[in-house]
């Protein structure tokens, strides 16, 4: 085990908060472009469906070719090319070139995210819940920033105004290229020259892992493709509420995300993957059940354990799943941040679809239940761990 560079994960950390802050206006701005351009909610979905599907396939077709030829400076160009999304986003007057906007910011991502988390590993020192969790965080408190800076710049000052944010994309570029020399002279170390690492279990074993991973992921962004999409649109629509108010209850709902994707990694660390699977996915079950029951007032506490519990799955579901293919670390990262994307893209289209056809309270009393998949757990093998 080696030193963790606490400052590379630090500066992934803060380029992934720039990345997803400039991702989390998309949806951000939804109540904005609705009214604008009288978006029905199936385009809206539509929308999202652009950005994630756009990183659902990209994802993994990096992280396979970074395996095997890393590109330490891909970072900043893939920062680059969600600058112009969000420029064009900035901009666009039709829903065609909005559509246009999401797909680039999508793009932008699926560069980012497969060698930002190899990065991450690199820099762990071993331990690497906490690396994950680190570099998580990060852009999850990026997706929760981004209803807040809507709600006091974009709503007040209009679609012009996301404009601003270009300067977060410059900055990240700058940490970016920074962290890609490091990278650089990391893989230049003769030492970095190693063999092949195996896998811990059969071949066989770690497809089907792999599989129930994949279920499990699906379960949590559907699930929260629900609340990220749709809940600032479901509390305008059931409880009146304004759109900055909406806005800010998202936050909150998010926060709690950023925090709880922050825990799962280094209790991950202590007391093994699978038992932070299980916790997260089955313990969230009873508030997301209650939720669409509660009021105003307890549907704003309910989504704080349900960000904070659901959440934490993520960097523990990554490093499982790292555990398991050890040598094809981008591959994983770019599957699993891609398969998410994707899953919360396909969630948002689906439905928008559904709450067109029906109401969007029928849609959270629907997705409640989703948390059940989380009882796969118990097929996945447990693997040998070390108290970090």
């Amino acid at each position: 085990m080696t030193n963790t560079a606490f400052a590379i994960l630090v500066a992934l950390s803060v380029s992934h908060l720039l990345n997803d802050t400039i991702q989390s206006l998309i949806a951000a701005v939804y109540p904005l472009l609705k009214e604008n351009y009288k978006l029905s909610f199936t385009q809206i979905g539509l929308i999202t469906l652009a950005f994630q599907l756009t990183a659902s396939v990209l994802q993994p077709l990096v992280g396979m070719y970074t395996d095997r030829r890393p590109l330490p400076f891909s970072l900043a160009t893939g920062m680059g090319i969600s600058l112009s999304g969000l420029l064009l986003l900035s901009v666009a007057g039709s829903f065609p070139v909005i559509v246009l906007a999401a797909a680039l910011i999508g793009m932008g991502s699926a560069i980012f995210h497969p060698e930002a988390s190899r990065m991450a590993r690199l820099a762990s020192g071993g331990r690497h819940g906490l690396a994950q969790s680190l570099f998580q965080v990060g852009g999850n408190a990026g997706s929760a920033l981004g209803p807040l800076l809507a709600a006091f710049i974009v709503v007040p000052w209009g679609q012009a105004s996301l404009s601003v944010f270009s300067i977060a994309a410059v900055i990240g570029m700058v940490i970016l290229v920074r962290v890609g020399l490091w990278y650089f002279n990391h893989l230049s170390k003769p030492a970095q020259k190693k063999t092949t690492k195996v896998s811990p279990v059969s071949r066989n074993q770690a497809i089907l892992a792999i599989a129930i991973l994949l279920c499990l992921i699906f379960s949590k962004y559907f699930y929260l493709a629900s609340l990220s999409s749709y809940y600032t649109l479901y509390l305008i629509d059931t409880f009146g509420v304004s759109v900055p108010s909406a806005q800010i209850r998202l936050f909150v709902f998010l926060g709690a995300v950023a925090l709880g994707t922050f825990i799962g990694g280094p209790i991950g660390d202590r007391l093994g993957f699978k038992a932070v699977i299980w916790g997260s996915i089955l313990g969230v079950l009873p508030f997301t059940l209650a939720l669409p029951h509660a009021n105003l007032f307890w549907t704003t506490i309910l989504t704080v354990p349900i960000g904070l519990i659901l959440a934490s799955a993520f960097s523990a579901i990554m490093v499982y799943a790292q555990e398991l293919l050890p040598s094809r670390v981008g591959m994983v990262a770019g599957l699993f941040f891609g398969f998410a994307f994707g899953m919360g893209g396909v969630g948002a289209a689906v439905l928008g679809w559904l709450a067109d056809q029906t109401s969007i309270s029928y849609v959270y009393n629907l997705c409640a239940f989703l948390p059940m998949i989380g009882l796969l757990t118990a097929f996945l093998p447990n693997l040998h761990h070390k108290v970090a």
